[in-house]
């Protein structure tokens, strides 16, 4: 009988989840009703922004934060290339073209000189947004970015949703992920194995009144209600979309919210022991490299392997670990390499996201492992290490 997996990423459902489910169920709206609104303002409040829009995934929320700032085709938006495909795709949903960024190779973030470079590549054309992503938790360099980006007429929109909880540090001044100090609007995913979980879910949080507005209208199919018209009566001056987030996941989502601070708490504690077990296979296996400035809740265990020095492929390696049963994700594939955006934008020379692609495995990281699964984890490692 084969030996159970432990995953990269899991949700944590416990009993008081379950319980809050079944009484949205039983209320009188399983959707559009109150349960929404109360979970928008406990989560703007939790990560320190005016307004949070809740919506049907991550990928609607980048899709709403594209409209919210009216982007148009043949505009540009500059994401970087070790993300997931959403952070491009949003670009494309509304006709706007991407110019892939490099990222650090030691941490896989956008950096003001990897920006810097995109921004050779406009080619005249007009620039809207620029999308860090907060790779794995740890948070990128939001003013330096903000500053390149403002100097470029374009404002930040940050892809959150692997940082829910995480803190950082700039100038003194002690700042949240989602509070939009720097960008007018950030994105979060509450898929299973984001930190919180709604089975799927995302919010848009913003210090923008005007921006909030506008979401909250494109989510929902591009209908308004006049003031003063009839109470049946609605107006759609564009299409929208319906991207939702039901009651029935806004209730799993306050109840999830509540345990934010625990959560991120066992995420912290179970990635310091990771750094304590690994140090002795170092420099063959070493974690991500982190930024001063950021004090994150991971998302993911990402470790970078030097494949030659080990003696093994990264294929070898996963399909040893599994045997083991330990399960193991690689985040990411270079979007650039696509076949989609490499048909529509060629080859692309971005040696960083090369380098981390090249290296990079994520070992399992969620808050239902218990102490011993570190050193299962990094004992299977070793084992399987020629």
């Amino acid at each position: 009988m084969a030996q159970p997996i432990l995953p990269y990423g899991r949700q944590t459902i416990e009993d008081d989840d379950i319980a809050a489910v079944v009484e949205a169920l039983k209320a009188d709206f399983l959707t559009t009703g109150p349960t929404v609104a109360a979970f928008e303002t406990a989560f703007a409040a939790k990560v320190g922004a005016r307004h949070a829009v809740a919506c049907a995934n991550g990928t609607a929320a980048l899709h709403l934060a594209m409209l919210a700032l009216d982007v148009q085709p043949g505009e540009v938006v500059i994401a970087p290339s070790i993300t997931f495909l959403a952070t491009a795709n949003c670009a494309r949903y509304v006709g706007a073209e991407v110019v892939f960024a490099d990222v650090d190779p030691d941490s896989g973030l956008m950096t003001p000189e990897t920006l810097a470079e995109a921004l050779t590549r406009l080619d005249g054309r007009r620039l809207r947004a620029v999308l860090p992503v907060h790779l794995r938790g740890d948070a990128a360099d939001l003013p330096g970015l903000a500053a390149l980006a403002g100097d470029a007429g374009a404002v930040l929109v940050e892809d959150a949703p692997h940082a829910l909880g995480t803190t950082m540090t700039f100038g003194n001044v002690a700042e949240r992920v989602g509070d939009v100090r720097h960008s007018a609007m950030a994105t979060f995913s509450f898929h299973p194995v984001k930190t919180i979980a709604t089975g799927e879910g995302g919010m848009v949080t913003t210090n923008d009144a005007g921006l909030a507005g506008r979401l909250r209208v494109m989510r929902s199919h591009g209908m308004v209600r006049p003031e003063g018209s009839e109470p049946w009566w609605y107006e759609m001056a564009e299409p929208g979309f319906n991207y939702r987030l039901p009651d029935i996941l806004c209730a799993l989502g306050l109840s999830q919210l509540a345990k934010l601070d625990r959560f991120a708490a066992r995420r912290r504690a179970l990635a310091q022991a990771y750094e304590a077990a690994l140090a002795p296979l170092s420099p063959v296996v070493r974690m991500a490299a982190r930024p001063a400035w950021s004090d994150p809740v991971l998302h993911l265990m990402c470790v970078l392997i030097d494949f030659e020095a080990a003696g093994t492929t990264r294929r070898e390696l996963v399909e040893a670990l599994k045997a083991r049963g330990v399960g193991s994700q690689v985040h990411y594939i270079p979007v650039h390499r696509q076949p989609y955006y490499r048909d529509r934008y060629g080859d692309l020379d971005l040696p960083g996201a090369e380098a981390w692609y090249a290296r990079c495995l994520s070992l399992p990281l969620y808050p239902g492992m218990a102490d011993e699964d570190v050193a299962k984890v990094v004992e299977a490692l070793r084992a399987s290490l020629p």
